[in-house]
């Protein structure tokens, strides 16, 4: 009994911290939008999306040291260093806000975003072989459980920024939602004390049958570490880019500039709160349904409603419940926004799925397989950078185009590439 309840408690920690990764990932790009505004920077995309690539470039130098850290000090430790990295780079980047002069406050902040990264990165490498581990033949249920729970965080947290920016302006500034930093703060401060007193014991894989010395030896594998890349940079590039989409006055999607911003936050929130329903959904059928499947369906769904996203005309409008800044009503957006906001059912399970067929076979090779996933999950940084700077070219709905080249990848890896074959 004491073991199960301590399995239970284990498993409760590794969903709140899915949470915490979400929080702290999806405050990069509403935050671009302010740092978009900044004369100095004059609406570039690219500039304004640079906190994002901060976040994820610190998967690269992170990953495969949070990977080794998490086998040298184990999984509590790893625990509580992440959270406190994770309070100090939160700190960093509410202390750009207090620093006036450019370009020292956007160095700030994108250093702040960098030390965020670390964090996230090494969460991200304890909760998923922890719950590879933890779960067994349910693995992939309990991976959609937390991962429901990071898309509820996700969804409050652009909403949450939308509406205390209010109406983007020149004048805007990191300050504007230093209530939402002061609790991200506070919660990373409650987390560190409150995990000090729940035992956690590092679970134990099972060894049975073969244990491949290195990752490296499957092919499966191989295209798994592209497929997640490519996943990552996915799910960030849709809803942030919509984000400055839907915000940007000159972008055609013809909405109020006065309302545009909360309204934006609260368009790119519901993706998010799609991404929550689909991993609800799936951790009911994943015991039915097999990751393969999943991963197939949904990624041939979500190119279809991004090639009609792309060929919709701007005129053509959806309607869609947002807050204004005075209260919540249905609001006209153009139809190519709730098209993209729908890939948050497609794009919700892939995580789950991706991790589950690429360490499929790998034994006791998952732990450094996991610190090798968090290395490129760096494509969340990536990806978006070039779909923005395609965007400053080109415009924001032919930067789609990097998403369906993408989206056409992920649909060959669940169809061919994640059979387990010997590299």
């Amino acid at each position: 009994m004491a073991k199960k309840n301590g399995n239970i408690i284990a498993v409760l920690t590794m969903v709140f911290l899915f949470g915490m990764i979400s929080f702290v990932t999806n405050l990069a790009a509403p935050l671009g939008n302010i740092w978009k505004m900044q004369p100095q920077i004059a609406g570039s995309n690219t500039l304004g999306m640079m906190g994002n690539m901060m976040n994820f470039l610190a998967y690269a130098i992170m990953g495969i040291p949070a990977g080794n850290m998490l086998k040298k000090i184990g999984y509590k430790k790893t625990i509580l260093a992440a959270i406190a990295v994770g309070f100090l780079g939160v700190f960093v980047q509410f202390l750009s806000g207090r620093v006036t002069s450019f370009p020292a406050n956007f160095a700030v902040y994108l250093t702040g975003a960098f030390i965020c990264g670390f964090s996230v990165c090494m969460l991200n490498t304890v909760v998923n072989p922890a719950l590879k581990i933890l779960g067994g033949a349910r693995s992939n249920q309990y991976i959609q459980i937390g991962g429901s729970f990071n898309s509820l965080v996700g969804t409050v947290t652009p909403m949450f920024v939308g509406a205390l920016i209010g109406a983007l302006t020149p004048q805007s500034a990191i300050s504007d939602v230093n209530p939402l930093l002061y609790i991200a703060m506070g919660v990373f401060a409650a987390a560190f004390v409150i995990l000090l007193f729940i035992p956690i014991e590092d679970p134990k894989a099972e060894t049975r049958g073969e244990v491949a010395a290195s990752p490296w030896q499957f092919r499966h594998f191989i295209l798994g570490i592209i497929a997640i890349f490519i996943y990552v940079g996915v799910e960030v590039g849709i809803p942030g880019t919509l984000n400055f989409y839907l915000s940007d006055p000159n972008s055609g999607a013809g909405m109020n500039p006065a309302t545009a911003a909360s309204i934006a936050g609260f368009v790119a929130g519901t993706y998010w709160l799609l991404m929550l329903v689909g991993r609800l959904i799936s951790s009911v059928i994943s015991g039915k349904v097999s990751a393969r499947a999943q991963l197939s369906t949904v990624s041939a769904v979500a190119l279809v409603l991004v090639l009609i996203a792309i060929f919709s005309s701007p005129s053509t409008t959806a309607s869609m419940p947002a807050f204004t800044g005075s209260g919540f009503e249905m609001v006209s957006v153009p139809l190519a926004a709730l098209l993209l906001v729908l890939c948050g059912l497609c794009t919700s399970v892939m995580w789950g799925t991706i991790f589950d067929l690429s360490v499929e076979g790998l034994g006791g090779a998952t732990e450094k397989a996991s610190g090798i996933f968090m290395a490129m999950v760096v494509g969340g940084g990536i990806l978006p950078l070039v779909q923005n700077f395609v965007a400053d070219k080109v415009g924001y709905m032919p930067s789609y185009w990097v998403i369906i080249c993408g989206l056409a990848f992920i649909l060959y890896f669940a169809l061919v590439g994640s059979r387990v074959k010997k590299a």
